[in-house]
């Protein structure tokens, strides 16, 4: 009987998972940069100009902080900068990642409300309205939304939860986590109104992971001012002080390298309304693939709500009886395609494609071919000719 492990498959791998993403050759060689003293002028300069370059994704004129940490330490800075323990934060379901919010705003001491959704269909924006309004006491400090939740591939528009806030005549800040739609969805912080937007260097902004921040409105400056949460390296009046205006150690100087020449790819090779038309157009290319797959009891879109299907990723819904995870194992193990998987209580009945950051035409058309492949090898029942479909709109649009 032979030992011999499986051939190890040829050539670069497909990575389609929403996150991390895909990082530009050029990228990567600009954050290849030796070590300079981050107070050097010659640093300095690149670091102001990425700084208003953040500032113009997130299309604001306001504060922002940076942070060496994942998306995770912006969502803590933005909770204990703004808040005292005992106050109310009002969370809007929309999947894994707003629950792990939550989970971070008990372990700090305040008190998390839920509204609550239906995961494949999302929140119904009224009842937030309702909430906000029946809490004549103003208990409520901050409302938090997930732009773009990546585990159920759904997009909740952030300018109706403003409007929704508004209907209410509500004063609570308004929270929003942006780490897997900016850069690749349109986010208007100070045109939506909101508070503080959180953020994160490794997907649409196609740097690697560590490096995240927040959009900090005039408003919520001004709650800081008697946030009473325990904070250190977070804590925004002392970055205020600091030469930079963030980092209260040393400087990631690496990711700034990187960041200069990725904005400059976003805004200055593509244009930023480029980027988002390439999003918006690789994103239905994969929901045409997934919609026909649906046939003979096949795979289906999980989000069930058109208008807020995400152009970042398609959280894709597996037959009764199948496991997600066969599936990724086949694509990465057989043919090298990296699929994500499904998070929380959808472990197993989801895998997830991600279209985000630096990506195009075969790069998908060379994925959905793979999970076409690989359903085939797993005995997955779909129609096959998804890939036709996807080509078929890509050739009209």
């Amino acid at each position: 009987m032979s030992t011999t492990a499986p051939a190890k498959p040829r050539g670069r791998q497909f990575f389609a998972n929403p996150g991390p993403t895909n990082i530009p050759d050029s990228v990567l060689m600009a954050t290849a940069h030796q070590t300079v003293d981050f107070n050097d002028p010659n640093f300095t300069a690149i670091y102001w100009e990425c700084f208003e370059g953040l500032k113009r994704i997130l299309k604001t004129k306001q504060s922002i902080f940076l942070y060496t940490g994942s998306g995770h330490a912006a969502w803590e800075a933005s909770l204990v900068n703004l808040l005292s323990p005992g106050d109310v934060i009002l969370v809007l379901e929309s999947g894994h990642f707003s629950q792990s919010w939550a989970r971070m705003a008990t372990d700090l001491g305040i008190e998390v409300r839920t509204v609550p959704a239906e995961w494949r269909r999302g929140v119904d924006l009224s009842a937030l309205t309702a909430e906000l309004a029946a809490d004549k006491a103003g208990a409520i400090k901050a409302v938090g939304v997930v732009h773009n939740e990546t585990s159920t591939g759904m997009m909740i528009p952030v300018q109706e939860v403003r409007a929704a806030i508004d209907a209410a005549k509500h004063p609570a800040l308004l929270l929003a986590d942006t780490i897997s739609s900016l850069g690749s969805l349109d986010f208007r912080m100070d045109e939506w109104g909101v508070d503080c937007a959180v953020g994160g260097s490794q997907k649409g902004l196609m740097l690697p992971t560590g490096l995240s921040f927040t959009g900090v409105s005039a408003k919520a400056l001004e709650a800081h001012k008697t946030a009473k949460l325990p904070r250190h390296y977070f804590n925004w009046t002392a970055m205020q002080n600091r030469p930079l205006k963030s980092f209260l150690g040393t400087v990631p100087i690496s990711f700034f390298y990187g960041m200069k020449e990725a904005l400059r790819l976003i805004e200055q090779e593509e244009g930023l309304e480029n980027v988002f038309k390439r999003h918006s157009r690789l994103a239905e290319a994969v929901r045409q693939a997934v919609r026909h797959w649906s046939g003979n009891n096949g795979p289906q879109l999980f989000c069930q709500t058109p208008s807020r299907l995400s152009d970042s990723v398609t959280a894709v819904l597996m037959p009764e009886g199948h496991n997600a995870n066969a599936l990724r194992k086949v694509a990465m193990e057989r043919f090298n395609v990296s699929l994500g998987g499904g998070l929380g209580p959808l472990d197993g009945k989801v895998f997830r494609i991600g279209h985000l950051g630096d990506l195009n035409e075969p790069m998908i058309l060379g994925t959905l071919s793979v999970i076409e492949l690989s359903m085939k090898v797993a005995g997955i029942p779909h129609a096959p000719g998804g890939v036709d479909a996807a080509i078929a709109y890509l050739a009209a649009a």
